[in-house]
């Protein structure tokens, strides 16, 4: 019962809000009223409220630019997590676009949806991503390509790096800045994760979004941990592969330091 009236105070929390700030979010992206992120940090924290989840932050987003931020991958609240305090628009795929309030919400914040099994669009896909880098937008590659349990960081796909070389290649940019960024999931109810419990954050491959929105809203009080390592500069010589392999280990060994040790939940 008690889980029950949780889901329906999230659920009337979320379409509140949203009700209010989706019109001020459009008149924003109209008229330049206020900073492009200002309503949507609103409504990220708004979401996860609704969900129960606590943002800790270590770190800071570089403010050098151009900037592209990769970070792991556990669930589609990443999203809501660093949309809640940082100014950063994202990468996503592309059915993300067609999801119920998440795709509106991605919309409404300029997302570049990618459709990374067609090959004959990525050339399109890099370039926008190298030309919003260019004109200032921090971008957020979720550079594992999917999402992970939560207990581990998968390869980093050196291919999705391929928006800043563009960015050089096409004269965008003479370097792109690289931010490694770790997410990770540490405590629920204030009690750490272990192993076995963390998959409760994830959202994993193609499990159906409804359900898993379910038991997070059912469950609620998780604790997220965002730890932002130090920027690398990309130019016309570096390599990818060695660039993605470098924000892996980067990304890894913050995220295994964040659940070893987690922050006091609050």
């Amino acid at each position: 019962m008690i889980k029950k009236i949780r889901i329906f105070l999230a659920l009337a929390l979320v379409v509140a809000s949203s009700l209010v700030l989706v019109p001020l979010q459009m008149l924003s992206m109209k008229t330049g009223l206020w900073p492009e992120t200002f309503i949507l940090k609103i409504w990220h924290r708004m979401i996860l409220r609704a969900l129960g989840m606590r943002v800790h932050v270590k770190g800071t987003l570089s403010t050098q630019r151009p900037l592209l931020v990769a970070a792991n991958h556990i669930s589609w609240t990443d999203i809501m997590v660093l949309g809640s305090f940082a100014d950063v628009k994202f990468i996503a795929r592309a059915d993300m676009a067609g999801w119920p309030l998440i795709g509106m919400l991605s919309k409404l914040q300029r997302t570049v949806f990618i459709e990374r099994e067609r090959k004959r669009s990525s050339g399109d896909q890099a370039s926008e991503i190298a030309n919003r880098m260019a004109k200032g937008d921090a971008m957020v590659l979720f550079a594992e390509g999917s999402t992970a349990d939560g207990n581990v960081v998968m390869p980093f796909k050196s291919t999705l790096f391929g928006a800043a070389s563009m960015a050089i290649s096409e004269g965008a940019a003479q370097t792109v800045f690289i931010q490694p960024v770790a997410i990770a999931y540490t405590r629920l109810h204030g009690v750490p994760l272990g192993r076995r419990h963390r998959p409760i954050a994830a959202w994993i491959g193609d499990e159906d979004l409804m359900p898993h929105l379910k038991v997070l809203m059912s469950e609620g009080a998780l604790d997220v941990e965002v730890h932002f390592g130090e920027p690398v500069a990309f130019s016309k010589g570096s390599n990818r592969k060695e660039t993605a392999k470098l924000m892996e280990r980067e990304v890894r060994a913050m995220m295994q330091a964040a659940l070893a040790d987690p922050r006091p939940s609050r």
